[in-house]
């Protein structure tokens, strides 16, 4: 696969959805904040275009019209394809995983959730990266679809709930899409159990509303306290899918980068 510059991607139209809701909408996020990076199997008229952010992936085209081995750079990806790429993947991989997943889109009106006492919750300002940072490692995928902390703070799409200037928990836009965001929660492992989820949660659903758009969430099948927190928030079960983990490339992978077009 060729990584593409931005100035040469195709018309993302005619290969993904617009208006998409939770990670389908992968490039229209990318589109609008320019984290992440374009694929094709060819410059000139592709085959077959891909976008990756964050580990994730998304695959459109014909899958027959890739080389053996032409995904290997998606090693240790999340990646969500149609069925008839699977023999491409299992041509690229020695290990592929596949993880059911759940789509739910926000439907009912609840209010927003209470906090405890002495804990507040507020939208994300850029003074909150720090607080981001230090919430552990184990919350960083939660701020990686936007380049870091610091450009998920500045850009204010999300609810924290602060104990002090202490960061307990964070509700954001993961993935945001022209009609749909999709959303993710992290929660401190000491602070769990308390609600905290779940206030920031509706609160941020208010403020997706507001833009003009619908949340959608997305979790594992087999992850019962992300459903249950997506029920308890309004959210209703869209439909099921299925997206692969890749593992042990069966060759090296090779990326070229197309050089940008001269321009006089």
């Amino acid at each position: 696969m060729i990584e593409l510059a931005p100035d040469q991607l195709p018309a993302p139209c005619a290969w993904f959805t617009a208006g998409a809701p939770g990670t389908a909408a992968l490039a229209e996020h990318v589109r609008a904040t320019g984290t992440g990076r374009w694929w094709a199997d060819r410059a000139a008229d592709p085959r077959t275009v891909a976008v990756s952010c964050a580990g994730q992936v998304l695959l459109r085209g014909d899958p027959v019209a890739l080389a053996p081995g032409a995904l290997a750079v998606f090693d240790a990806h999340y990646v969500r394809a149609a069925g008839p790429f699977r023999p491409a993947l299992g041509r690229a991989f020695g290990r592929i995983v596949p993880w059911e997943r759940m789509l739910w889109v926000h439907q009912v009106p609840v209010p927003a959730a209470r906090p405890p006492h002495g804990v507040t919750v507020r939208r994300l300002a850029p003074g909150d990266a720090p607080a981001l940072t230090a919430l552990t490692a184990d919350a960083a995928w939660i701020h990686a679809t936007w380049g870091g902390p610091a450009a998920l703070a500045a850009s204010g799409l999300g609810r924290a709930a602060l104990d002090r200037d202490r960061m307990l928990a964070v509700a954001a836009t993961h993935v945001r899409g022209t009609a749909y965001e999709d959303l993710a929660c992290f929660t401190a492992p000491d602070h769990r159990r308390r609600g905290l989820a779940l206030a920031c949660v509706t609160a941020l659903c208010r403020d997706v509303a507001a833009r003009g758009r619908t949340a959608s969430w997305t979790c594992s099948r087999d992850h019962r306290p992300s459903r249950l927190l997506a029920w308890n928030a309004g959210f209703r079960l869209r439909h099921e899918y299925v997206h692969f983990f890749t593992g042990q490339p069966v060759t090296r992978p090779t990326v070229r980068r197309e050089a940008p077009p001269v321009r006089a």
